[in-house]
């Protein structure tokens, strides 16, 4: 799942089994985050961003 931030960013979350990889990108494309979470994390996440894009 991929998601632009409001900054012109991006976030993109994999399912890695049972954990998942968060890759954040600023608006030039340059990456500047990537972490492993668990599911509880990564659902929390998906629905801030999806809550901040509407």
């Amino acid at each position: 799942m991929k998601y632009r931030t409001a900054d012109g960013g991006t976030v993109e979350i994999t399912r890695t089994g049972t954990t998942f990889d968060m890759h954040a990108r600023d608006a030039s494309g340059r990456s500047v985050a990537t972490v492993e979470m668990n599911t509880r994390q990564a659902f929390a996440l998906i629905q801030e961003l999806k809550n901040n894009n509407l």
